[in-house]
């Protein structure tokens, strides 16, 4: 029976690689996601547009104007002439932020007084407009704070564990390993059984003398194995090329690979047991893909969902992986902080592929 189960998963991986397009298909989007990801998958605000309306004209007004252009979040600085301006910047999206300074800001920060400034921000882009608000406001308060020596100013000392420099890409790569991973994995396995219904092989498949089981074990193996794979060139480039660290073992980054493959396996084979043809198990599997991503914490919090929305991200294989796979690249998990989320997994990958297995037999009769 063994020798049937490894016939079946080498005709499963001949289906995968015989020709030079599905093997360019295998690898192609992993290296141009590793070489897009990085630098495009970033909410760091660089390069952009600040508009400003100095109505002091000072000394300490134009410092000001010239350190928020010295920051690498503002090289290029639109000075305005009316307040009217700043809204107009906005509504044409010329600028991302507008400040406009009073008359009277730099007679009161040598008088060592309260300076008030407006700034107006772009709501459309809102996510990218408060980090670049942020930017400036710190550059303001620093400034104020030296010229105001009156008075020491409190100051809080932050330091970033885990990632010292707010380095994204450190977030971003990570996080990468499990969502390439997730559409490499979960395409394969969907559309396996679709494949063979579409080209009338589903019914040999039935009189042969491997049950059920071991079909669907045959076809479940070769997509964590394009899982494995996939997640291993992801994560030795993470380390090699765009040097980010990884604090924890290779093992248990295998293993905790080897359970997330087999929970989306799991989904893969459910979306394949219930799809007719390739294509309906293919609008499937992106159909599983968008609420996973955002379900899973990457794009948002999920402490910041509502309590129904927190309960389906539970059952999400992707939320678990990727609190597992940063761990292990900048917290340095060992298996005992890598289990509350790994017995998650298996109990993930439990409950589908058994109702998988049901919907197999079901469609099979």
């Amino acid at each position: 029976m063994w020798q049937r189960l490894l016939t079946l998963i080498r005709k499963e991986m001949q289906a995968l690689l015989r020709s030079p397009q599905s093997r360019r298909l295998l690898i192609a989007p992993v290296l141009l996601q590793l070489l897009l990801f990085p630098f495009a998958a970033t909410l760091e605000v660089k390069n952009s547009t600040l508009a400003v309306f100095n109505q002091d004209g000072g000394a300490a007004s134009i410092e000001l104007v010239q350190r928020l252009a010295a920051t690498q979040a503002f090289p290029q600085v639109l000075m305005l002439h009316s307040q009217q301006d700043m809204q107009q910047v906005i509504d044409r999206q010329q600028a991302l932020l507008a400040i406009s300074l009073p008359q009277d800001f730099s007679r009161r920060l040598a008088s060592g007084q309260g300076v008030t400034a407006q700034a107006i921000i772009d709501g459309r882009r809102s996510n990218s407009a408060q980090i670049a608000y942020g930017y400036a406001l710190q550059v303001v308060q620093q400034y104020a704070a030296e010229r105001n020596r009156q008075a020491a100013p409190a100051r809080l000392l932050v330091q970033n564990l885990y990632n010292p420099n707010l380095e994204y890409r450190w977030f971003v790569l990570p996080s990468l390993v499990a969502i390439i991973t997730t559409i490499g994995c979960l395409m394969v396995t969907a559309l396996s059984l679709a494949r063979e219904r579409e080209e009338g092989t589903f019914e040999q498949l039935l009189v042969s003398p491997l049950t059920p089981a071991y079909i669907m074990a045959g076809k479940a193996l070769p997509g964590m194995l394009v899982a494995l794979v996939q997640g291993c060139i992801i994560a030795a480039a993470a380390v090699w090329v765009y040097q980010v660290p990884f604090s924890g073992t290779v093992w248990l980054l295998l293993v905790s690979m080897l359970c997330y493959g087999l929970s989306l396996v799991g989904f893969g084979l459910l979306i394949s047991a219930l799809s007719s043809n390739q294509q309906q198990a293919f609008l499937g599997s992106f159909a599983f893909m968008s609420p996973a991503v955002i379900l899973s914490g990457y794009m948002a919090p999920v402490e910041n969902m509502p309590l129904p929305l927190r309960m389906v991200s539970a059952v999400d294989p992707l939320t678990h992986f990727i609190v597992i796979v940063k761990g292990i690249f900048l917290k340095g998990y060992g298996l005992d902080q890598a289990w509350p989320h790994l017995w998650p997994l298996l109990a993930i990958a439990a409950g589908t592929l058994l109702l998988a297995y049901r919907m197999f037999l079901q469609r099979s009769h």
